[in-house]
């Protein structure tokens, strides 16, 4: 059996001392005011009836409203059309590279189709022109050079008046970008005033995010209830009721009558109280001599996030609260952790 060969000497990398880059804190504040004259520009310079022209189009609009780009400008435009999704609007990216391979079925003559470009001359959507225009589909075209080839052959253009890019070569696209980004969200804005969106309706397109969770969830989506509940009786021994104390994990004990009326609350902190009060005289006694006589409580139906601001509000914070009925029957109990638990 051969033997291995001997490993080879190689020279070891050359050190390099540390070295840390740096940025004055005056270049950067520089970089932001020149960036602030740029959008003061654009503000200053936007054909407004323009603006209004294309914001009453897709107002107006019967079928899709797509949105395609390419590069940076593709990020942006499919921003957009996201936003609009997310206000209840029919909207869509329509990638300029997939598009004439098939996913221009897609498209009707309802639909209108919105291209972000800022020179006006990308050949990606230069290309799209002739196919949409065969479907029927209204074309608007979202530019900042005057004059350029897209803007002619779209039914509608709107103009993005750009100073220069932040760039000192006046070439990375990121002012451009950033104007493109301003007028397409502000127009979202508008058609979702001009649809008199409901916080109620905004908030059922976001159901998973916490915006929607507090303006969706009601106590009863959320709290604890029947087998979940630590309930108990005032005529019971604190020692012997310790363990539903513990193990429901609600940091309370609910005390009910016989017709399951809410009475009270006892707490941890009743507990650790009345120990230090009583010593062993706590094994003898009940839970209704020790117990809170004022709980707060908060119905089923009121909101989630109603219940956190209740259970944060003076003279104390509190880490739950009963739910009873307009009877004062009690129907379940909501904590904090749950409310944490649920993202609110």
């Amino acid at each position: 059996m051969g033997s291995l060969p001997p490993p080879l000497n190689l020279p070891s990398p050359p050190h390099k001392a540390p070295h840390r880059e740096q940025i004055s804190e005056t270049a950067l504040l520089s970089l932001f005011k020149t960036q602030q004259g740029h959008l003061n520009y654009f503000f200053q310079n936007l054909d407004l009836s323009q603006a209004l022209s294309f914001t009453e189009t897709l107002l107006n609009s019967r079928g899709t409203i797509f949105f395609s780009g390419v590069g940076k400008s593709g990020f942006v435009s499919n921003k957009i059309s996201q936003t609009l999704v997310s206000l209840g609007i029919r909207s869509a990216f329509l990638s300029p590279l997939d598009a004439p391979h098939g996913d221009f079925g897609a498209l009707s003559s309802a639909d209108i189709l919105v291209l972000f470009s800022k020179s006006g001359s990308t050949e990606e959507l230069l290309r799209l022109i002739p196919c949409a225009r065969a479907k029927g589909v209204y074309l608007i075209s979202v530019t900042s050079i005057p004059n350029n080839a897209l803007a002619n052959a779209c039914h509608m253009n709107v103009y993005l008046p750009l100073e220069r890019e932040l760039c000192p070569f006046d070439l990375a696209p990121v002012t451009s970008t950033a104007i493109q980004m301003v007028f397409g969200d502000t127009v979202a804005i508008a058609l979702m005033g001009a649809r008199s969106l409901t916080k109620e309706q905004y908030a059922a397109n976001h159901p998973a995010g916490r915006i929607g969770k507090s303006l969706i969830f009601k106590v009863k989506d959320v709290m604890k209830k029947q087998n979940e509940l630590p309930i108990c009786k005032e005529g019971d021994l604190i020692m012997d009721q310790l363990v539903g104390l513990t193990i429901k994990g609600c940091g309370c004990l609910l005390v009910i009558d016989e017709e399951h009326h809410l009475l009270d609350t006892f707490t941890d902190g009743d507990l650790r109280r009345t120990l230090k009060v009583s010593g062993e005289a706590i094994l003898k006694l009940t839970v209704g001599e020790m117990c809170n006589r004022k709980p707060r409580t908060i119905g089923p139906d009121a909101m989630a996030v109603e219940a956190m601001q209740k259970m944060e509000s003076p003279p104390s914070p509190v880490q739950f609260l009963p739910v009873v009925d307009h009877q004062n029957s009690l129907i379940g109990i909501i904590t904090l952790h749950g409310l944490v638990s649920a993202g609110l």
